[in-house]
């Protein structure tokens, strides 16, 4: 078996245009793996051909070419155990208002095909928290109650690959802790791949291991979290003067200053071409006394915004 839990081969999406309108090409050629057992993030902005990769991966939506296996099962060839490999948290609410929480579950497995004596809908209504609501109809629950639902769904075949689209959307603090701690549990206790979709980009690189952006149907990078950060070459050294300092005053070659509305001062400067010395030996030459000194290292959203910007 492959150490890959998703495999797409040069995978290709075009949407035909209707009457006079043109073909959109939402993928065009994507190359990706996803280890075994990891956290990805699939990261870009709206548009970038996220949600159509996932429904493809999902069964949902036919790919226009390319490869594409799921837990080493091609979907051309072997669809049946592909889907089975695969659970997906999807954005939408789609919840039939008149099953309650354990009904919806018990329906879900039939529709996988999982024997009633392999059912876990108790435990899976007690792992999401919805083990008082089991018999509540589904339009009278929350909308956070209601996200918890549909990861419950996700859930009910036991699936090696989880995937969450945009799980946090508009949903509270306490609702974020409880899906994350479960989903750290799955992962590190079950060894579930998961693979997750947010604009939350901190929650991104506080949960994944790697991460792939997409933008305009492309893979724009693709690495570990740690690494995307690291390439980052700017930085920011941020002074808090003793006093104004002075309105105008030398700076080295490539850093640029901005003056934050609480005085304090924030140099940006690429590491590669200066360092924090040089601007702090201009700092002094201008007469500035240095009350706090501190550096700020890019994060994933630098990286995001590099990425995606006005390409």
């Amino acid at each position: 078996m492959t150490s890959n839990a998703i495999e797409i081969k040069g995978l290709r999406k075009v949407y035909r245009g209707q009457g006079k309108a043109p073909d959109k090409e939402a993928l065009k050629g994507i190359d990706l793996t996803i280890p075994k057992g990891s956290i990805f993030g699939l990261l870009g902005p709206n548009g970038a051909g996220k949600s159509t990769l996932i429904n493809i991966l999902a069964g949902l939506v036919v790919k226009t070419s390319g490869q594409a296996k799921i837990w080493g099962f091609d979907q051309d060839v072997n669809p049946r155990q592909s889907r089975a490999a695969i659970g997906v948290m999807p954005q939408e609410l789609n919840l039939d208002p008149f099953f309650t929480p354990r009904g919806a579950l018990e329906v879900q497995a039939g529709l996988y095909g999982v024997p009633k004596k392999d059912r876990r809908s108790d435990e899976i209504l007690e792992l999401i928290g919805l083990t008082d609501k089991a018999e509540a109809y589904a339009r009278t629950l929350s909308g956070g109650m209601r996200r918890r639902l549909l990861l419950g769904k996700a859930l009910v075949h036991n699936p090696q690959i989880l995937v969450l689209d945009e799980p946090t959307a508009g949903v509270d603090i306490e609702l974020r802790q409880m899906l994350w701690t479960n989903v750290r549990r799955m992962n590190k206790e079950h060894g579930t791949t998961i693979i997750l979709t947010t604009h939350y980009l901190e929650e991104a690189q506080e949960m994944c291991d790697e991460i792939a952006i997409i933008n305009h149907g492309n893979v724009v990078a693709r690495d570990t979290t740690k690494n995307l950060i690291g390439a980052m070459d700017a930085k920011t050294l941020l002074i808090e003067p003793e006093g104004v300092a002075p309105a105008e005053f030398e700076l080295p070659q490539g850093v640029t200053l901005d003056r934050k509305s609480d005085g304090t001062l924030a140099f940006s400067y690429a590491r590669g071409k200066t360092s924090a010395n040089v601007i702090l030996d201009a700092v002094k030459a201008a007469g500035i006394i240095i009350g706090d000194v501190r550096t700020v290292d890019p994060d994933l959203e630098d990286v995001f915004v590099e990425l995606t910007s006005g390409k």
